[in-house]
């Protein structure tokens, strides 16, 4: 759980199952030391499993378009980004990477994709990296990796974008079943298309074994792309210019 995105389904195991029924989130980066924001234990169980909770104290978060850095509104995806205490001073002798993460005003931009709730609560959507843009739609992986999760055979799921010719990118689900299972290509795409938007619909389904990791834990989007384009003999459209 620590250094990704928890998905609801699992949250909830952990509360049913292991007993922690006190569990709560903490959000935020190394650069931000590290949190933001943080659930409570009174809080009641939708927003500890579907949030990550409110600022800290003597932290400011807020949503902001990602182009305009204007404030979002409520239930809108933007950019999370913080200012406070916490905030890092900058990265150690490496100016321009400082200047391009924290603003002239102190807020760190985090590369998160989050909207704010009415109630003053977080959710965070995905990375700004990792968001699909499939014929000028944008797609976010963590919405149809939390779909995905709800169907019994599968076990672990992460959803990447990958080059296309004709809509600059494509859907791909990653996907690792439960022990035992088998799950046709196309059930996958029919469980998708009848319940969210015909775009959202993978065109691409890949069984594996495992996702690869970095040292912290952390899944490498990049290297699944990589390795899919290889896979898939999408080099042409890879190697296809974009502004």
């Amino acid at each position: 759980m620590a250094g990704s995105p928890c998905p609801i389904s699992v949250m909830r195991d952990v509360i049913d199952k292991m007993n922690m029924s006190e569990i709560t989130i903490v959000f935020g980066q190394t650069e931000s030391s590290p949190g933001c924001t943080m659930s409570s234990t009174d809080d009641p169980v939708e927003v500890r499993v579907g949030t990550v909770g409110r600022p800290l104290p003597g932290v400011e978060c807020k949503v902001v378009n990602p182009e305009t850095w204007e404030e979002m509104p409520d239930n809108e995806n933007g950019e999370f980004v913080a200012r406070g205490y916490n905030i890092m001073k900058g990265y150690y002798k490496m100016p321009e990477a400082t200047a391009s993460a924290i603003d002239q005003d102190g807020w760190l931009h985090t590369g998160d994709l989050a909207c704010r709730t009415p109630d003053d609560n977080f959710r965070i959507t995905g990375r700004l990296k990792d968001m699909i843009i499939r014929g000028g739609e944008n797609i976010y992986p963590k919405e149809i990796e939390e779909f995905l999760y709800t169907h019994p055979k599968v076990k672990d799921v992460q959803v990447i974008g990958v080059p296309s010719v004709q809509y600059g990118e494509e859907i791909m689900a990653c996907i690792i079943l439960k022990d035992g299972e088998e799950l046709p290509e196309q059930e996958v795409k029919d469980y998708v298309r009848t319940n969210m938007a015909k775009h959202k619909v993978p065109s691409y389904v890949d069984f594996v074994t495992e996702f690869p990791m970095n040292a912290a834990g952390k899944i490498m989007k990049y290297k699944m792309r990589a390795a899919a384009v290889e896979k898939l003999g999408l080099q042409k459209a890879a190697a296809i210019e974009t502004a």
